[in-house]
């Protein structure tokens, strides 16, 4: 009995050697007799970065940790996470209360507080004029959540401690700014990605919110920023963001790049598949993984469309997305809703509900007896699960029992 094995996505040359021994392997103790075909396609048509990843931002030059837009991006990367990191610095920098503040005289950090409390929640009231502020807001999609981000500020708990710790008019303006980078952080953070905002815009907010609370405008340097930005600078400066992007998109380009060079040209695949099957010299068991799944299932589905069916005694798709694309309309070999046509073998769809990459063919394709899956539990977490079926003997029992 002649079984071929067709890898998935990102698979090269060494990865596949060591899935391939696990199979056949499998195979052999159930099937003596078996001749396993490895069907490796990952040299020829799977992708590579043609231009040695010149497209990728960052991989040829990098800036230095002296670049002010690098030091601007530490702060903000840990504002966004944290809205309110600097008010909690400026609490820990605070002088300590001497005890002798003026009876009924108001401390400047109940004074920033009361001019915060002050300002207007309410921007779409027709009461209130459309000013810069509101306009901005509106523009960078930020507005819904103005007064939900005052109301989160003044009910912090770092917001208070930064208040009491305020003693001076200098202290003052530190918190007047701090508190206006926290509200703008707020905003931008709670909007997700709803949010269309510059740098510029960005800053001109906490300008404008600033001076609504009785500060100026861009305020003092905060103490704050420059014990922050130093872990700012640590965490994810872009010098090391570029170079990890690149890193990634390098590893990741086998893995993204086999399934987009396969949805636009996977024709010549297709055409390696259907040349393999045609000269086994039996009706072979075509296993495929993933990626290779897809293609199996489009070019049987194609050759029985074309009434030039493929001569396969069964189809075993396993951790594979051919169903979902199908759902899509994105599988080359049927067109969306179309059910499977006559000539198209029995298919035999293995999944583990932990593999998020393994989908269900019965419900896409109800009531046709051809189609049958069938669930296996590695217990694995995602992305192990994805390449652990290959060392479940259930994978196995369950192709047997389909050739019975």
């Amino acid at each position: 009995m002649r079984f071929i094995f067709v890898h998935g996505t990102g698979v090269r040359r060494e990865r596949f050697d060591d899935l391939f021994r696990w199979i056949r392997g499998g195979l052999d103790e159930r099937f003596p007799d078996a001749d396993v075909v490895p069907c490796y396609w990952g040299d020829i048509f799977g992708s590579s970065l043609s231009a040695g990843g010149a497209s990728i931002p960052g991989v040829a030059t990098t800036r230095g940790a002296d670049d002010p837009g690098e030091t601007e991006a530490a702060e903000w990367v840990l504002l966004l996470t944290d809205p309110f990191c600097e008010l909690r610095v400026l609490a820990a920098l605070g002088s300590v209360d001497d005890g002798l503040g003026m009876p009924g005289v108001q401390s400047v950090g109940e004074r920033v507080a009361d001019s915060i409390r002050k300002v207007p929640r309410d921007l779409s009231s027709d009461s209130f004029d459309a000013d810069e502020l509101t306009v901005l807001l509106q523009d960078t999609n930020v507005i819904e959540g103005y007064s939900a981000a005052l109301d989160a500020l003044m009910d912090s708990d770092e917001f208070r401690d930064a208040c009491v710790a305020a003693h001076d008019d200098f202290a003052a303006a530190e918190l007047t700014t701090a508190a206006s980078r926290a509200i703008v952080a707020l905003l931008l953070s709670g909007a997700g990605e709803s949010v269309v905002c510059t740098g510029d815009e960005r800053d001109r907010m906490v300008d404008l919110l600033s001076s609504r609370i009785g500060g100026t405008a861009r305020g003092p340097v905060l103490r704050a920023s420059g014990v922050l930005v130093k872990l700012g600078l640590r965490w994810a400066p872009q010098s090391v963001l570029d170079r990890k992007r690149g890193e990634f998109t390098s590893a990741g380009a086998s893995a993204v790049g086999d399934i987009l060079r396969y949805q636009a040209r996977g024709g010549p695949l297709r055409d390696h598949l259907a040349e393999l099957i045609g000269q086994s010299p039996e009706p072979p068991v075509v296993i495929g993984h993933s990626l290779g799944g897809i293609a199996l299932v489009d070019a049987l589905a194609l050759a029985a469309v074309r009434q030039q069916p493929l001569s396969v005694r069964l189809l075993v798709t396993v951790g594979s997305q051919a169903p979902f694309l199908h759902e899509l309309g994105a599988l080359a070999g049927l067109p969306p809703g179309a059910t499977l046509p006559p000539g198209f073998p029995r298919w035999l769809n293995i999944y583990d509900r932990r593999d998020v990459l393994s989908y269900l063919a019965g419900p896409v394709f109800p009531g046709d007896p051809r189609v049958s899956d069938h669930e296996v539990h590695s217990r694995q977490p995602f992305p192990i699960s994805h390449s652990a079926y290959w060392k479940l003997g259930a994978v196995y029992d369950r192709i047997g029992e389909a050739l019975q």
